[in-house]
C-alpha cells in the first residue's frame, strides 16, 4: 500500500478518522474471543455512504484487500484482517444513525453502524417492535447482524435477519452504490441481490445501509422454565405449544442440566428455580397482541396440559417481568460461564428439528467414546433446530491439552451433523475459522456456484479475502 493512497484514504474521510498507528488500530485487530490479533495497514472510519464508497475505489485502483467491520462481536475470525498487513480494515461504526421509521409500512431504515440496542428503542419509540433478540445487542451492529444473517432467540416467530430484512444499500466491490433500499413486501422484477448480501460476510460488498421490518408491539409476554427428562420429551412439548398457542409461542430454548450447574458455579446470585436441575430444560416465551390475561391463560392451558400428559416433571412460571428477566438470564449467562470455566471448544450447528435427540444422543455415544470424560454443553434454540453444542474437557483435564483434540472433536460432532441433513454453522457464519470445514461438508456443485457469484461480484479479489471461500 502505497503512501499516496494512505494520503488519498486521509482526504476522504478526514485525517482523524485515518488510523495507521499501532495503538490506535489494536482494538479494531483483535478476535472477540481474544483467540487471534490480526494486522492492517491503517483502519478508516468513514462517516456516510459516499465516503465508504470513495474508500472502495481507491482500494481497488491499488488492489487493496478491505475489511469490512461492525461492532466486532463475531465469533468466526469474519471481521478482523489476517496477518499480512496489507489490507485496510473498514469499520463502519460511525454510520449510525436512524434514517426513517415508517410505523404505517411497519418498516425503518438504519444504517449499517446501528447498534442493535439503539434499532430496538427507536422502534419501540413509535410504538413498533424490532424483534432480533441477541445477548451482544448492546454492541453488534445491524450491517454485522445482515453480514452474518443473524437468528437469536425469537427465530421461531420471527425469523432470521434474511426474513427481517425488506431493502439494502450496498457499496459494490467496484465501489458503486447500490440504493435498494425498497420497503416492499413484493417485488418480483430479477434476481434478488438483497438475498446475495445477506450471509456473505463482507466478501460480495459492503452493506451500508437496510430497511428492515417492524411488527406490532406485544401487550404482554409471559415465561417459564419446564422440567423435561430428554431431548424427546423437549420435542413433544414442542408440538404441543406449537398446537395450542400458535403464533404466540416466541421462543423456545433447551437448557441441559450441565449448563444450569455451570451458571450456577459461576452465578451464584442468579435464581434457581428447580432445586436440583432436571436432565434438560425448557425455557418458554409467549407474546400475546391481545392481552396479558389472554397470554397467563393459553401458557397455563398449555402447560397444565403438558404435565397431564406427562410431557413434562414440572414447570416455573414468571408471575412478573423482573421473574421473567431472571429465566432469561439464566440462558443468557451460558456462554458467560463457559468463558469463566475455561476454554472449550465451541460448534453453532443446526438441524432439522425432529433430528434433535438422536443427534444428541448418538454424538454424545460417539464423543464419550473418544474423549472419556469430556463434558457436553449443550444447549440453543430448539424451535428452529439451533443448537450451541461446545465440548468441555474432563475434569482435571488441562484446557490447553484438550483443546489439541479440537480437530478431532470437530469430526465428530459435523459428522453427525452432516448424517442428519444438519449444517455446521446456524447463525455465527463462517468467517476464517470454519473455512476448511466447508470445504469438507459442501458439495463441490454449491462451492463452484459459489465461487462463481465471488468471482462475478469481486474480480479483483478484495473484499474480505480469505472469509468463507
Amino acid at each position: 500500500m502505497t503512501e499516496a493512497l494512505l494520503a488519498r484514504l486521509g482526504a476522504v474521510v478526514g485525517a482523524p478518522q485515518l488510523l495507521a498507528d499501532a495503538a490506535a488500530m489494536a482494538p479494531y485487530l483483535e478476535d472477540w474471543r481474544g483467540r487471534f490479533t490480526g494486522r492492517a495497514r491503517a483502519v478508516v472510519l468513514p462517516a456516510d455512504t459516499a465516503q465508504v464508497a470513495a474508500v472502495v475505489q481507491a482500494c481497488a485502483a491499488e488492489r487493496v484487500p478491505v475489511v469490512p467491520q461492525g461492532g466486532r462481536t463475531g465469533l468466526v475470525l469474519g471481521s478482523v484482517p489476517d496477518a499480512s498487513g496489507s489490507a485496510i480494515v473498514l469499520s463502519l461504526r460511525r454510520l449510525n444513525r436512524i434514517r426513517q421509521v415508517d410505523a404505517a409500512n411497519g418498516s425503518m431504515t438504519v444504517e449499517a453502524g446501528c447498534i442493535l440496542a439503539d434499532a430496538h428503542a427507536a422502534a419501540q419509540q413509535a410504538g413498533m417492535l424490532f424483534p432480533l433478540s441477541l445477548v451482544s445487542e448492546g454492541s453488534c451492529t445491524i450491517g454485522g447482524n445482515l453480514s452474518s444473517n443473524a437468528g437469536g432467540t425469537a427465530v421461531l416467530r420471527y425469523g432470521n435477519m434474511r426474513e427481517l430484512c425488506l431493502g439494502l444499500e450496498v457499496v459494490t466491490a467496484q465501489g458503486q452504490v447500490w440504493d435498494g433500499l425498497r420497503g416492499l413486501r413484493k417485488d418480483n422484477t430479477g434476481y434478488a441481490l438483497r438475498e446475495l448480501f445477506i450471509g456473505a460476510e463482507g466478501t460480495l460488498g459492503v452493506i451500508t445501509a437496510a430497511v428492515l421490518k417492524l411488527h406490532p408491539q406485544p401487550k404482554a409476554a409471559r415465561s417459564a422454565l419446564v422440567a423435561l427428562r430428554t431431548p424427546q420429551q423437549a420435542l413433544d412439548l414442542l408440538a404441543l405449544l406449537q398446537e395450542r398457542c400458535g403464533a404466540t409461542l416466541t421462543g423456545y430454548e433447551l437448557m441441559s442440566a450441565f449448563c444450569l450447574d455451570l451458571v450456577a458455579s459461576q452465578f451464584p446470585a442468579l435464581p434457581r428455580p428447580f432445586a436440583a436441575p432436571p436432565p434438560y430444560t425448557a425455557l418458554i416465551e409467549l407474546s400475546s397482541e391481545e392481552s396479558d390475561a389472554h397470554a397467563a391463560a393459553l401458557l397455563e392451558g398449555a402447560l397444565g396440559a403438558a404435565l397431564d400428559a406427562g410431557v413434562a416433571r414440572d414447570a416455573v412460571v414468571a408471575g412478573s417481568l423482573g421473574q421473567s428477566r431472571g429465566l432469561w438470564q439464566l440462558r443468557e449467562h451460558i456462554p458467560l460461564a463457559q468463558a469463566a470455566a475455561g476454554k472449550n471448544i465451541k460448534h453453532d450447528i443446526s438441524l432439522p428439528v425432529s433430528a434433535i435427540p438422536d443427534f444428541i444422543a448418538r454424538t454424545g455415544a460417539a464423543l464419550a467414546a473418544a474423549h472419556p470424560g469430556c463434558q457436553v454443553v449443550c444447549f440453543g434454540h430448539l424451535g428452529d433446530g439451533n443448537l450451541h453444542y461446545n465440548v468441555a474437557p474432563p475434569p482435571g483435564v488441562a484446557h490447553a491439552a484438550f483443546l489439541a483434540q479440537e480437530p478431532g472433536v470437530n469430526r465428530i460432532v459435523y459428522d453427525g451433523v452432516a448424517a442428519f441433513g444438519g449444517s455446521i454453522s446456524a447463525e455465527h457464519g463462517i468467517g476464517a475459522l470454519k473455512r476448511g470445514e466447508l470445504v469438507r461438508y459442501k458439495s463441490a456443485v454449491e462451492l463452484d456456484m459459489m465461487r462463481a457469484i465471488k468471482a462475478a461480484l469481486d474480480p479483483l479479489g478484495i473484499m474480505n479475502p480469505g472469509k468463507i471461500l
